[in-house]
């Protein structure tokens, strides 16, 4: 096991190796830097904005800032935001926890919906619950999310007046604090619900064809149990997956929930970085956001090694 793990890392170098890579140098593809920006608010001043450059560096060959700005990444410095003057990593660290909170937040609504609904879908094929819970999942599939964010605020926030349209606060274990992360968390958290179903129907309905999910209920053992103990455990590999890279792509796809609910976290500070032409920050971010989603899948793998003894064999 240890030297699968050994090897997943590994692998992961050259992938942040490229992102890094193509982050620096396909931002400036986007036209304008930020003196520029800046220029288009307060200055207007030619001598003004080629100090300006001279100060961030812009003036230098693109090589030159790729060398400077990648040797700084090798020893873990993600560089000086050109607007806050702070550093990349504090920035990044301090919208963090929200996003984490909605991401985590949003997963816990999809398994509560996907996982026993899938399982009932399986176990009473083509009957009402089944039908419904798919028709449900396509809906949940189809309906974009911030199109969907827009109607639970006017319901809930406008009309009943029961939750905040937007906002967030420091966390704390209250309801002050949850009543902000709900309607987000719903948000996300049923087209995901939606993927999530699907494949635990499937993968559940293809182990129970299975010899010894036949051999076990052959035996007297209780639904339930066959269920539960044999067949549900060996159909986790395909859902685990899902839900690994459903974890991964939430933290850096949240921009437009973020934006839509006013949350404050990494998605808001990336539409942020992105209009100040920030380009230390954007790269930071990026970055930051293809580690965290490498990492996920690391766990994901991991988790494969407990949950399937063939692979720990494998291994």
């Amino acid at each position: 096991m240890t030297r699968l793990i050994v090897v997943r890392v590994a692998s992961m170098l050259p992938v942040m190796l490229g992102v890094a890579v193509a982050a620096f140098f396909m931002i400036r593809l986007v036209p304008g830097d930020i003196v520029d920006a800046l220029a288009a608010e307060e200055l207007g001043n030619p001598r003004a904005e080629e100090a300006l450059r001279a100060a961030f560096g812009l003036d230098q060959p693109i090589y030159v800032q790729f060398a400077n700005w990648f040797g700084a990444l090798l020893t873990g410095d993600l560089g000086t935001s050109f607007r806050s003057g702070k550093p990349v990593l504090t920035e990044i660290l301090d919208r963090f926890p929200l996003t984490l909170e909605l991401t985590l937040a949003a997963l816990v609504v999809s398994l509560l919906i996907a996982i026993p609904l899938g399982i009932v879908s399986a176990t009473r094929r083509n009957g009402p619950i089944d039908v419904g819970a798919r028709v449900g999942s396509l809906l949940g599939v189809s309906v974009p999310n911030f199109w969907l964010g827009i109607l639970l605020i006017a319901l809930f926030s406008v009309t009943l007046r029961w939750l905040p349209s937007g906002g967030s606060n420091a966390f704390e274990f209250s309801w002050d604090h949850f009543r902000f992360l709900i309607l987000p968390a719903i948000t996300l958290g049923t087209s995901l619900a939606a993927v999530t179903m699907r494949m635990t129907r499937s993968a559940l309905l293809e182990v129970l064809k299975q010899d010894y999910v036949r051999t076990a209920r052959a035996k007297g053992l209780r639904s339930r149990l066959v269920i539960g103990r044999h067949a549900l455990r060996n159909s986790l590999i395909p859902v685990i997956t899902v839900v690994g890279v459903q974890a991964g792509a939430l933290l850096g796809g949240t921009v437009v929930v973020e934006q839509v609910f006013s949350w404050g976290g990494l998605g808001s500070l990336v539409v942020q970085s992105i209009y100040q032409r920030d380009y230390p920050l954007l790269q930071g971010l990026v970055v930051f956001l293809a580690f965290f989603y490498l990492a996920v899948n690391l766990i994901v793998d991991i988790i494969y090694l407990y949950v399937d003894p063939r692979l720990r064999r494998r291994g």
